[in-house]
C-alpha cells in the first residue's frame, strides 16, 4: 500500500513542479512584454521582437493566473499597452516618418467630398472666428478629449454590467485598435492640420483657415499643462487613416445599441458628435472617418468567421490555465 502511494504521489509532485516552471514562463512573458516597450529606446531591440513580446503579454496573464474582473482588467490593460506602442514606434525616427508620409490623397478625397472645398474648411470658415474658440467649438474639443475614456468605459461598462458579453466586446474593441495600428505602420498618412503648417492644402485661404482648435484651447483651459499633457497623448502626429477615435467609437455605440435603446442613443449620440467634431477642429479628414467606419464594419462582418479559430486559441489558453494551476 505504501508503495501504491509513494507511485501516485511522485507523478502528483512532478506535476506540481511542472505547473510552477509554467506559471514562471507565463509571468516571465508578462514582464517582458511590459519591459520591452519601455526598454526600445535604450535597447537595439528590432520592432517586430518589441511587438511580438507585447502582444503576447495578454495571452500570458491569462495562464499565469485564474480568471477574474481584475485579470480582464489587466488583459485589457496589457493589450492596450501592445497598441499604444504599435502606433507611438513609427515616430521613434520623426524624420524618418516625415519622409513617408502621405499629405495628398486624403485631401483629393476630401475636396471631391466638399464640391472643390475641403469639408472642414467649409465648416470653420461658416461657423468660427479666427482667434477665438466660441461657444460651439468648446464642447467639440471637449467631446475629442474624452474619446480617450470611451472605448474602454463602454468595455469596462460591459464587463461590469454584462459580464457575459465582455469576452466578444473586448476582442472587437481591440482587434480595431490593433488593425488601424498596422496600417499606421504600412501607410502613415497626414491630417488636415499637419498639411495646412506644411502648405499642402492648395486652395487660396486654406492654409490660414486650417485651424487646429483643441491645440489653441487646450492652451487657453490647461495653461502651462498643455504641453506635457499632449506630450504624454500625441505620440504619433502623422496616424491619421483611419480615424480610430471614430471607428473606436462607432464600435462602442454597437455594442451599447446591443444591451438596450438608452444605451445605444448614448453610443450613437456620441459617436456622430466625434464625427463632427474630428472634421470640424482641423484633427481628420472625412475620408479618414470613412475608412475608419469601414474598419469597424469589416471587423463585425468578419467576426462570425473569426470566431472559430479564436474559440480554439481560448481553449489553448484555458488549457495551459490549468496545467499552470495543477488541474
Amino acid at each position: 500500500m505504501d508503495r501504491a502511494l509513494g507511485e501516485h504521489a511522485r507523478p502528483r509532485r512532478r506535476r506540481t513542479g511542472g505547473s510552477r516552471l509554467l506559471r514562471y514562463a507565463a509571468w516571465s512573458v508578462v514582464v517582458a512584454g511590459a519591459a520591452a516597450p519601455l526598454a526600445r529606446r535604450r535597447l537595439p531591440l528590432p520592432a517586430p521582437a518589441v511587438l511580438g513580446a507585447a502582444w503576447s503579454a495578454p495571452a500570458a496573464l491569462c495562464v499565469a493566473v485564474p480568471r477574474t474582473p481584475a485579470r480582464d482588467v489587466g488583459t485589457v490593460g496589457l493589450q492596450m499597452w501592445a497598441y499604444i506602442n504599435a502606433y507611438a514606434m513609427p515616430n521613434d525616427d520623426p524624420p524618418a516618418l516625415r519622409g513617408r508620409v502621405r499629405i495628398d490623397y486624403p485631401i483629393a478625397g476630401d475636396r471631391a467630398i466638399g464640391l472643390g472645398v475641403l469639408p472642414g474648411v467649409r465648416l470653420q470658415r461658416g461657423l468660427g472666428t479666427p482667434g477665438r474658440i466660441n461657444g460651439f467649438e468648446k464642447p467639440l474639443v471637449w467631446a475629442h478629449w474624452i474619446w480617450f475614456f470611451v472605448p474602454h468605459g463602454t468595455v469596462a461598462y460591459i464587463l461590469l454590467r454584462h459580464r457575459d458579453r465582455f469576452p466578444r466586446a473586448a476582442v472587437m474593441t481591440y482587434a480595431v485598435f490593433d488593425l488601424g495600428a498596422l496600417v499606421y505602420w504600412a501607410v502613415p498618412t497626414a491630417p488636415p492640420w499637419y498639411a495646412a503648417q506644411a502648405g499642402r492644402i492648395g486652395e487660396t485661404g486654406d492654409q490660414a483657415q486650417m485651424r487646429r482648435m483643441m491645440t489653441e484651447y487646450g492652451r487657453q483651459f490647461w495653461g502651462d499643462l498643455w504641453d506635457p499633457l499632449y506630450g504624454l497623448l500625441g505620440g504619433n502626429p502623422l496616424a491619421a487613416m483611419p480615424s480610430l477615435h471614430f471607428a473606436t467609437s462607432v464600435t462602442a455605440a454597437h455594442l451599447l445599441a446591443e444591451l438596450g435603446p438608452v444605451e445605444g442613443a448614448i453610443g450613437w449620440g456620441y459617436a456622430v458628435t466625434l464625427g463632427v467634431a474630428l472634421v470640424y477642429l482641423g484633427e481628420h479628414y472625412v475620408v479618414d472617418l470613412l475608412a475608419g467606419l469601414a474598419l469597424t464594419e469589416a471587423v463585425r462582418a468578419l467576426q462570425p468567421h473569426a470566431a472559430p479559430p479564436l474559440r480554439a486559441f481560448s481553449r489553448a489558453v484555458q488549457a495551459l490555465e490549468a496545467r499552470a494551476r495543477g488541474a
